[in-house]
């Protein structure tokens, strides 16, 4: 499992984030999200629609998920995480993300279509120290 301790209270600060994939005309599709990271579990989380079109595409990969790369800017001090994105759509999962946006950032609207995607972390860049 990648080591997040060097940027883990970076990404509990509260930033607005990008989350970067590419779509299967291999062009880049990036878009604003909030993100939360699981130390422990190596995972980032994003919740969102079920419809949206980020979702749909990492849903259409099945389990063995998609590269995406998740990132935030404060001034000079910037993170990405790098890793392999998976779709769920369980209640459990999905009550657990929406605990950890509301930790970070408030409490998500009532949306009975959200699943969450959740990335294995798989490589950390960035320069949070400054």
């Amino acid at each position: 499992m990648v080591d997040l301790r060097g940027v883990a209270g970076f990404w509990k600060e509260r930033h607005l984030c990008t989350l970067s994939s590419v779509r299967a005309d291999g062009t880049p599709h990036v878009v604003p999200v909030g993100v939360t990271l699981d130390e422990e579990a190596g995972i980032a989380r994003v919740i969102t629609s079920g419809t949206s079109y980020k979702a749909r595409r990492i849903a259409a990969a099945g389990p063995r998920g998609v590269p995406v790369a998740v990132c935030q800017v404060d001034g000079r001090r910037w993170s990405t995480l790098e890793g392999v994105a998976v779709v769920r759509a369980d209640a459990e999962a999905v009550a657990e993300a929406e605990r950890r946006y509301a930790e970070r950032y408030r409490t998500p609207r009532v949306n009975p279509n959200r699943v969450v995607i959740e990335i294995r972390v798989t490589r950390v860049l960035g320069n949070v120290g400054r």
